[in-house]
């Protein structure tokens, strides 16, 4: 990251990690070993953004619609997040806030205690907040916080529909008192949003890099980080 553009850093960074199984292919390697490599990738990532001074991160970690892969790719990523989750003892050095956001009814019991011990342990650190996306969709997201506002209002805990404005309508999303995405990333050459942050990423930057994933480097991030601090954000004004 150049220092002139220091001062634009972003406060909240979504990645889209996109091509751990191109590049596996291209080597001969399975799916799952790409994918190890890419879980190894995004330790890195998510430590160097932390260095540079981002607040929040954003990493789409397992969509709702990818279930539909493989059962053994399913399988191996799921073991991956296991071991990942173990590992709670690397928050306590990193200091990072870790949340997971998605539907995790559809998670093994094993790997929900998993998320509720992390999320506890690294409830009151003060460095970045790490959101991990998993079986996270956008609009999966959106309907589930319109279900709840409309519980409230037949429940009477929410008086008025027109006081339900914007602001609190976001207080229901998985985000609820994160600020909005200022920045989105996504690897492997791909330009969808592939229904990441849809209501969050209303007015965030994207940038679309070819790198696949486990090839992706803090050089390519603070380089997204050049390309935000270069654009005008006007936010619907001049």
């Amino acid at each position: 990251m150049t220092e002139q553009h220091s001062e634009h850093l972003p406060r909240h960074v979504g990645i889209i990690m996109d091509g751990n199984g191109r590049w596996a292919a291209k080597r001969g390697f399975t799916r799952n070993m790409g994918h190890k490599r890419g879980a190894d990738v995004f330790g890195k990532i998510a430590r160097h953004a932390q260095k540079v001074g981002v607040e929040y991160l954003t990493v789409y970690a397992f969509s709702t619609e990818n279930w539909k892969r493989p059962p053994d790719e399913v399988a191996g990523i799921m073991d991956l997040l296991r071991s990942y989750l173990s590992d709670a003892d690397r928050y306590t050095k990193d200091n990072m806030r870790v949340r997971i956001l998605g539907d995790r009814a559809a998670l093994d019991d094993d790997i929900n205690r998993r998320i509720a011990d992390m999320e506890r342990r690294s409830s009151g650190h003060t460095g970045m907040t790490l959101n991990i996306a998993l079986n996270y969709g956008g609009r999966d997201e959106i309907l589930r916080a319109a279900h709840t506002l409309a519980r409230q209002y037949l429940t009477g805990d929410l008086k008025s529909l027109d006081s339900a404005d914007q602001e609190y309508f976001a207080g229901l999303l998985y985000t609820a008192g994160q600020p909005e995405v200022d920045l989105v990333i996504r690897t492997s050459g791909e330009t969808r949003i592939s229904n990441f942050l849809l209501w969050q990423s209303a007015y965030a930057e994207y940038v679309f890099t070819d790198v696949l994933w486990p090839d992706f480097s803090p050089r390519h991030f603070d380089a997204a980080i050049d390309e935000y601090a270069r654009r005008s954000r006007r936010m619907g004004g001049i």
